[in-house]
This record gives structure tokens, C-alpha cells and sequence, in this order.
């Protein structure tokens, strides 16, 4: 339930018009990344930004090319994001924040955190992309999203609930009993945004190599310097649980904490706990 605080406003970033959710009037500044497909920040933190902005200014945008922000006509790489929320902060007159990234989002805020130290003070990624060299079945993915079948994959969920139900249980939720019909709704009205996965299929392809992926932080992750706190799913089949925890023992001031049966969706899943977790560690 999103809080009564919440204000949605529109920011003009970097020549971008940037649909931003606002939330909390005292607190340090968090800022909240979802992640990738057709996320946007409602998506991913609505179930989150009540409990955090209790004790926090939240500012959680929906990135560019995602939500009601703009979509522009562009190569969405790892580089243009990382960017994006450096052009962000002057915007919003921060200059030091929290950061809590979801698997795109939690890969763009390890790429943040390590070419901006001096302006992240806590780290908190969410099951994120960046600490694989490989991904599950990862050819076979290379092929899939260097061929039209992934953008007709969008036309096909964008004209059934029930296919957007499969594709949620297949890799962002593990217990079908703790998927409701009305995030099922909200992913499919997401999936009519115009344009709705084109940002993450351009993303897809500059991403995904025939051995591997662009952007793997695990040769620099030893550079973190804000104390990082990684949560992953148990049952998460995009990044493994096994990934999650070779992640932490190289971040120097690093906990771990592991959702059971959950997937990659994990602050859906189990949003009390996920909350709990971050709260306590935000808040140590």
C-alpha cells in the first residue's frame, strides 16, 4: 500500500522528462531502482516505499525507457544508466544517498558505487545484475534476445493476463500462492505502455555476448566501499543465490541475507521480510 505522504511529480533530467515517486518528509535521501522487462518503481517498491519512507526521504523514479518516463530513441546500456542517476542527484539536490537497487537497478548501483563512491553512504542490491559472467543457459539467451522472438514475446503478454501470470512464475515469483491478481493486473497494464520492453531488449542486446555478458562487476566488486547489504532469493534462477553469496565475501563491509522460497521478485514475495532486513541494516 503506497503511503499517504507519496507525491508523483515529473523531473526534467539530463533533457529527460522522468516520472519520479516522492515519499517521507525527514530521513536520510534513499533512492529506489527497479528493475528490468516492463518494471517500473510502483512495480517493484510498491509494497516498500510506505514502510521505508517512515523513516527515510524516498525518491524512487522509473528509469528511463520504463513507466511514465520518457522513452527515448536510444542504445539503453549500463554506461547511459549509471549517467542517468548522476544527472539524477543534482536534480533532486542530493549529493550523498542510499541506494536500493533491484536487479537492473541493483547493476546500475554497483556500477554508480564504484565510479561515485564519495556520494553512496549504504548499498542494498536486490538479486543484481552485474555479479555473473554467464547467466542460466546463457547461448540460449544470446539467441533469444539477439532475434525478434524477444520482442514478440511482449506482444504475446500484452494479451493475456494468464501468459503474464506464467511469465511471472517462471523466473520473479516461486510460491504461486503469494502472486495476487492484482499485481498480475498491474504487470499487465504495464505491459499496453507503448514501446512497453523496448528499453530492456536494447539493453538485452548490448548486453548478452556468446560468452558472456558486458557488464561484470566481479573483478572491481573488491572496490566497494559503503557498507552493502545483498538479498537474493533462494529459489531466483537470473541470479543464482550461489552468485549472491561469492558477491558478498568480496565487498569488505557486507551482509547477505537469503529469502527462502523466494524468487527473483523477492521484496514482492516477501515484502515483510524484505522490509525488516532492510530496514535493520539501513538503520545499524
Amino acid at each position: 500500500m503506497l503511503p499517504n505522504s507519496l507525491k508523483q511529480t515529473r523531473l526534467t533530467v539530463a533533457g529527460l522528462r522522468i516520472h519520479c515517486m516522492i515519499a517521507g518528509r525527514s530521513g536520510p535521501p534513499l533512492i529506489l531502482l527497479h528493475g528490468g522487462g516492463v518494471d517500473s518503481a510502483k512495480l517493484s517498491w510498491g509494497a516498500s516505499i510506505g514502510p521505508l519512507s517512515a523513516v527515510h526521504q524516498v525518491f524512487a523514479p522509473d528509469l528511463p525507457g520504463y513507466g511514465q518516463s520518457d522513452k527515448p530513441d536510444v542504445a539503453y546500456t549500463m554506461d547511459y544508466y549509471v549517467d542517468f542517476l548522476h544527472h539524477l542527484l543534482p536534480v533532486l539536490h542530493l549529493e550523498k544517498v542510499r541506494i536500493i537497487g533491484l536487479s537492473l537497478g541493483g547493476g546500475i548501483a554497483l556500477g554508480f558505487a564504484l565510479r561515485f563512491p564519495e556520494k553512496v553512504e549504504k548499498l542494498v542490491l536486490v538479486s543484481p545484475y552485474g555479479i555473473m559472467e554467464k547467466y542460466p543457459y546463457h547461448k540460449l539467451s544470446y539467441l533469444y534476445v539477439h532475434t525478434p522472438i524477444n520482442e514478440l514475446s511482449y506482444w504475446f503478454l500484452r494479451r493475456s493476463r494468464k501468459w503474464v501470470r506464467q511469465s511471472l512464475l517462471s523466473g520473479a515469483f516461486h510460491n504461486p500462492q503469494r502472486l495476487s491478481q492484482e499485481l498480475i493486473d498491474e504487470v499487465y497494464q504495464a505491459m499496453q505502455y507503448p514501446d512497453a520492453g523496448k528499453a530492456f531488449a536494447s539493453f538485452q542486446r548490448s548486453e548478452f555476448q556468446w560468452n558472456g555478458v558486458q557488464t561484470n562487476f566481479t573483478d572491481q566488486i573488491h572496490k566497494i566501499a559503503a557498507p552493502t547489504l545483498i538479498i537474493n532469493g533462494s529459489e531466483d534462477n537470473l541470479v543464482t543465490a550461489d552468485a549472491a553469496q561469492n558477491a558478498t565475501k568480496q565487498i569488505k563491509h557486507a551482509k547477505i541475507h537469503i529469502l527462502s522460497e523466494c524468487a527473483h521478485w523477492s521484496q514482492r514475495e516477501k515484502p515483510k521480510e524484505f522490509n525488516h532486513v532492510v530496514l535493520n541494516f539501513l538503520d545499524g
